[in-house]
């Protein structure tokens, strides 16, 4: 529990930026409007590429005999990443569709 505290001590600025940057992101998307979300939302699932290379370097630099921070957030990164890039990809496929003219 000491190191916990001692984390949390040594990194506020960093986890009071996370966490003021969650309740902004659930800010600005409250007030897209449901028209624009969707596009929106497929674009900036793709800028998600960029948290699974950052997760691919995460884990490749983490000690692997042990079980440590830097290993769990890795492949937390990893996972929710690419759930996030193949959810935007199938809405996105699935918006397209929609456009599609219908065959006979």
């Amino acid at each position: 529990m000491e190191n916990v505290l001692h984390y949390f001590f040594e990194y506020k600025e960093t986890i009071f930026i996370i966490a003021l940057s969650i309740f902004l992101g659930i800010e600005v998307i409250s007030h897209v409007p449901a028209v624009l979300h969707t596009p929106l939302m497929s674009g900036a699932n793709a800028i998600s590429g960029v948290i699974i290379i950052g997760g691919i370097i995460l884990v490749g630099h983490a000690n692997l005999t042990t079980f440590s921070v830097e290993l769990v957030l890795g492949l937390l990164a990893l996972i929710f990443g690419t759930l996030n890039v193949v959810g935007g990809f199938a809405v996105t496929d699935r918006m397209l569709e929609m456009f599609k003219k219908k065959k006979k």
